[in-house]
């Protein structure tokens, strides 16, 4: 690595993008990983579909008591 860089000469928000979207990042531990796989598999979807039923079931839960 350079001690000093120049950035005299650089565009501010060149890679700017409003409309981008990020993906959350959510690190599971061990077992629930391990209890998620086991669930997707006997289901024959991904991972992400069964954590997503999951959470919905659940948020339509809390909406229903409050």
């Amino acid at each position: 690595m350079k001690n000093e860089y120049d950035f005299s000469k650089g565009e501010r928000g060149k890679f700017y993008n409003p409309d981008a979207k990020f993906n959350l990042p959510i690190y599971l531990e061990k077992d629930i990983e391990e209890f998620l796989r086991k669930h997707a598999q006997a289901k024959n979807v991904e991972i992400q579909v069964l954590v997503n039923e999951w959470l919905r079931n659940n948020i339509r839960s809390v909406k229903s008591i409050l």
